[in-house]
């Protein structure tokens, strides 16, 4: 029989020694390592007259790194046996649960002040790197200097009676964590976890969670901060919010969704016709099919809202799955009707960001970055919760943060001009760098991780070790 000529005279054995499984373990910790993020979660987590047998910044750097190779629970850990002669032995699953249990609110706040001190450092080294801080690009245009966050929720089923899962509309049961991430760096700033049946638009969990974020991020880089969220923005106490964060140091501006209303409608159809301008795309190319115009003097509604919000409003051709949805105005006019609100008058030193088509293009950006990081959270541990017990859920939460954290800053100190590397989803490094297989071998008092020279991505393993180890070590 034809395709199985391979198998002949092939056998298994179980007995070899000095390999090392994925060998992509040692870039995630070496980069956690010289981030200091390893030596300041140990001491986040310390505690006064306790001596644990295991160091627990280290387990929960451990815990990431196993999230980040794909680990889906925390018997998973067992999964760093294979790196044993690296790390030596891994932290058990009754350990990891432990530490996780641990974290109560004290500790998750020292833990998220550490975080925020070793972002700060990872923040200047990429400032220093030969491509600079990665600047998010907005129609073409760079809006240097601005830190550009984004906040969503997401679901997470429980397939079991879990503590604080509930039932959701969608008939399902589990968690709704609403999570904001910097879209500059992919990292992930903070994560607030809710039962499944919390509110889309829960204005004070949105403030809670933002201002977590905001403290993540660096006090040189928190002079201009772009907030941008979907519908659930549209609150007038998350806009108040919002507008408030804004001072004489510091720049705080946000684009949000804006659901219409018959008196936008209203509004909408006492534009004049010259009022409508081309939209254009993320590239900054004009798009023929839709038009932008801006509702701010029309609206009525407008008056019960913060001073100085902006309406802008986009209209399109539906597609068939839109056509269901259309209202009976946008079925008269034969346009879909999309509006967005925000306080931008325009982005220092950003030519054009006054514009309706600007603003237009800045939130719809939104959608594709907050539906990647979501994607990127559910691959880092985050399609489902492992334990019964809400503290210890909470605790994997903050690790899957943190294992997006190490995924983004590895790929950002070590695959940065690799064009097939430098943004590649956590499912493409797994299969090309963090799954490789290698041997280790001693030699000369010198430990060497070899790995197969015919692999496609042996140099850019080898490239991001070096880059890796050539930062700066912890003091």
């Amino acid at each position: 029989m034809q395709g199985i000529g391979w198998a002949r005279r092939l056998s298994v054995a179980a007995d070899a020694k000095g390999l090392i499984g994925h060998a992509g373990a040692a870039l995630l910790r070496q980069c956690a390592d010289k981030a200091r993020l390893t030596g300041a979660l140990s001491a986040a987590m310390a505690r006064p007259g306790r001596l644990p047998g295991w160091d627990r910044g280290v387990v929960l750097v451990q815990l990431a790194v196993a999230i980040a190779l794909g680990a889906t629970s925390m018997v998973d850990i067992a999964l760093l046996e294979h790196q044993r002669g690296l790390f030596g032995a891994p932290p058990s699953d009754s350990t990891v649960r432990r530490s996780l249990d641990e974290l109560d609110a004290r500790i998750r706040t020292r833990i998220a002040k550490a975080r925020a001190r070793v972002r700060d450092r990872v923040w200047g080294l990429l400032a220093a790197r030969e491509q600079g801080f990665p600047w998010v690009v907005v129609a073409g245009r760079v809006p240097t200097g601005w830190i550009v966050v984004d906040i969503d929720g997401t679901l997470i089923t429980a397939h079991s009676d879990k503590e604080g899962a509930a039932a959701t509309f969608k008939r399902g049961w589990g968690f709704h964590p609403l999570g904001v991430w910097c879209q500059n760096t992919a990292e992930s700033l903070a994560m607030l976890l809710r039962p499944r049946n919390a509110g889309a638009n829960t204005a004070a969990d949105h403030v809670i969670v933002l201002s977590e974020a905001i403290a993540q991020i660096p006090a040189r880089w928190r002079r201009r901060i772009l907030i941008r969220i979907d519908g659930a923005g549209a609150s007038h106490e998350l806009m108040e919010a919002m507008i408030a964060l804004w001072s004489a140091r510091r720049d705080v501006l946000f684009v949000t969704g804006w659901k219409h209303t018959p008196e936008d409608e209203a509004a909408i159809a006492a534009l004049p016709a010259h009022a409508w301008s081309p939209a254009v795309d993320q590239d900054g190319e004009v798009q023929q099919a839709a038009q932008v115009a801006e509702l701010t003097g029309l609206d009525s509604r407008l008056a019960d809202w913060p001073s100085g919000v902006r309406l802008i409003v986009r209209r399109s051709k539906p597609s068939k799955r839109h056509e269901r949805k259309l209202t009976d105005f946008e079925k008269t006019t034969g346009w879909r009707y999309q509006i967005c609100a925000t306080n931008v008058i325009a982005l220092a030193e950003v030519p054009g960001s006054h514009h309706g088509w600007f603003l237009d293009v800045l939130y719809r950006a939104r959608g594709g970055a907050a539906e990647h990081s979501v994607r990127t959270g559910k691959a880092m541990g985050l399609t489902r919760l492992p334990s019964q017990t809400w503290n210890v859920n909470v605790g994997w939460v903050l690790a899957a943060n943190i294992a997006a954290d190490l995924h983004a800053w590895t790929r950002l100190l070590g695959l940065a001009d690799d064009p097939d590397l430098a943004a590649a989803e956590p499912d493409t490094l797994r299969y090309r760098l963090w799954h490789l297989p290698a041997r280790l071998v001693a030699h000369a008092r010198r430990r060497i991780l070899k790995i197969p020279a015919s692999w496609l991505w042996a140099e850019a393993f080898t490239v991001c070790w070096i880059r890796l180890t050539a930062l700066p070590n912890p003091c």
